[in-house]
């Protein structure tokens, strides 16, 4: 006997709906969001238990509290209703998705792997945005002045004096606070980045993928927590999809007449950009990687790829595109094989300047 359960979540209460594996409504009622009173709520409902809730600000906690106590749990993400909305409606749109196998967004969750490093990795990324948000505030205060920014010279300590020396007496108080704020949140950073890299060294592979190209150790740490183990993709492809690099391909109507009477493919441009379910932390990972490629010239062998593309004719936001995805497949073959990686053109020269 299969129950499947669809619980719609809120700060203060939740709503818990049951169907049967006949599809069958049976009942309805609002439970206290509180980890007893869940545990108690679901550990009622008889038979073969599958429960499912969409990912949200307490999915992780509520995976962690009931996930022993169900045969069956699964994260969907947030579905767009259209019509009468309610907790009870959502609720039972859930658990109905979830009979039916309609499930189109599931949310992988391992809340015991990385716990630590994933809490630290969400505070560095808060700390970083802080950080830009200040950022942007000083440049706003100079340039309502038209005092003109360009570079990072107006955050050096160094400088402060001379840019201030630029705007009147009631703007530099502005200033003065925001150049605090801003080296309070310098230092928290950077005590961040120490703490998450130290963390992230207790998993060997940490080491291992810090030696891909443009991706060191903070970039490392950040994929660590969010991926978790690389098995969860067959294929590369996949791995792109969910990084928000891979190509969406649409059509309609594929086959068309020709002149004789024939059924022919047609010639149809059939690339509708890139996937948009995807993570977005993955995605920012991998093109900031591409870009310190770009920008430091090295490693020598994909840089050399990369200028071979824009002599080829592409456009460098594409042939960007190709490095970030080129990056992204070279880390999943690292993780899975348990290898650092090796620059080809390195090796090429090693292995010419060996031949006597």
């Amino acid at each position: 006997m299969d129950r499947y359960i669809g619980l719609d979540a809120h700060a203060a209460s939740c709503t818990l709906a049951i169907v049967s594996e006949a599809g069958k409504r049976l009942r309805d009622f609002p439970v206290e969001t509180n980890g007893a009173a869940l545990v108690e709520a679901v550990r009622a409902v008889p038979g073969h238990r599958h429960l499912i809730f969409e990912e949200g600000t307490q999915s992780a906690w509520l995976y962690e509290t009931l996930a022993r106590h169900v045969h069956e749990i699964v994260v969907t993400g947030v579905i767009r209703s259209r019509g009468p909305k309610s907790d009870r409606v959502d609720a039972y749109a859930l658990a109905e998705k979830l009979r039916t196998n309609a499930v189109d967004k599931p949310v992988f969750k391992a809340p015991s792997a990385f716990t630590r490093l994933r809490e630290l990795a969400r505070v560095h990324e808060m700390l970083v945005r802080d950080v830009v948000r200040v950022q942007a505030r000083l440049k706003y205060v100079y340039r309502s002045r038209a005092v003109s920014t360009t570079g990072t010279a107006l955050y050096s300590r160094s400088k402060r004096d001379q840019w201030q020396s630029q705007l009147p007496e009631a703007s530099r108080a502005v200033t003065t606070k925001l150049y605090a704020h801003y080296d309070f949140l310098l230092e928290l950073k950077k005590q961040a980045e120490q703490e998450l890299v130290v963390e992230s060294h207790r998993s060997p592979i940490a080491r291992i993928l810090e030696t891909a190209p443009g991706i060191g150790p903070i970039r490392a740490a950040r994929l660590l927590p969010i991926v978790v183990t690389p098995h969860r993709f067959r294929t590369k492809r996949q791995f792109w999809s969910y990084c928000g690099l891979g190509i969406v391909m649409r059509s309609s109507s594929d086959w068309v007449r020709n002149d004789m009477g024939q059924w022919q493919r047609a010639m149809i441009a059939q690339t509708r950009g890139l996937s948009k379910k995807h993570n977005h932390t993955l995605k920012t990972t991998f093109k900031g990687a591409a870009t310190s490629v770009i920008q430091q010239g090295k490693p020598a062998g994909i840089y050399a790829d990369y200028e071979r593309l824009l002599e080829s004719g592409t456009k460098p936001n594409l042939a960007k595109l190709t490095l970030a995805r080129k990056i992204a497949a070279i880390v999943l073959h690292m993780w899975k094989e348990q290898e650092v990686y090796r620059d080809k053109a390195v090796n090429k020269e090693a292995a010419v300047r060996a031949v006597p």
